[in-house]
């Protein structure tokens, strides 16, 4: 029985760059296009018309910019998975997208090698960022929680997992490395998540690294 495709919608203000992505998303197996749009002005209306999956979200866009419209998304339905999808790599733009309920962070300058699976990623409930992204997630806690040794219960294996996701690793590349199916890393990162009391990928990687659980 074929699974229903991924419906996505785009917000992007270079109409150059959204039909772009619109062709490559609409012309990829298991993925549909349901909304394109270079603002996010009337995002509540429009996401309430078109019920995507996941949106694919710029920041820099005039009016309603792409920090304020993951909040409007969150707030209509938190269930909308939003992957950020920016040249920004600053903390301050980072952290207020993740703040706001950003299920992912991509920059531009990888998308043509990661969209596609991190749009599949996101979707399938993981935290897709760009390589590098995870040392901004960082910055932010310097200080180390104080926790008694693997309070929470992290095997070797999800540690092992945690350490590619803060590399940037998608499900795909966790699971080559580790020859496993990708149904199997994401039962890990299901686990992972309710151990560490966190919805996400990038809060995942945050807290390991506050609780000493890996190093990056």
């Amino acid at each position: 029985m074929d699974m229903p495709p991924i419906n996505v919608s785009i917000y992007e203000d270079n109409n150059k760059l959204r039909e772009l992505l619109e062709l490559l998303v609409d012309n990829t197996q298991g993925l549909h296009i349901v909304g394109t749009y270079p603002d996010c002005r009337n995002i509540a209306r429009e996401i309430r018309h078109t019920r995507p999956d996941v949106i694919i979200m710029d920041i820099d866009m005039q009016d309603y910019n792409g920090i304020e419209g993951v909040r409007l998304v969150k707030e209509f339905d938190a269930g909308i998975r939003v992957l950020m999808h920016t040249v920004f790599d600053d903390d301050d733009k980072l952290f207020a997208c993740l703040s706001n309920g950003a299920d992912g962070y991509l920059l531009k300058k990888d998308s043509s090698l990661y969209l596609i699976q991190a749009v599949r990623d996101v979707y399938a409930g993981g935290g897709p960022m760009s390589p590098g992204i995870a040392r901004r997630v960082l910055k932010t806690f310097h200080q180390p929680l104080r926790v008694q040794e693997n309070e929470y219960h992290i095997t070797s294996r999800e540690k092992q997992i945690l350490e590619l996701l803060a590399r940037g690793f998608t499900y795909r590349m966790i699971a080559i490395e580790f020859s496993i199916s990708i149904e199997t890393v994401r039962r890990h990162l299901k686990n992972i998540y309710q151990k560490l009391h966190v919805q996400c990928g990038p809060e995942a990687v945050a807290k390991a690294i506050r609780a000493q659980i890996i190093k990056y």
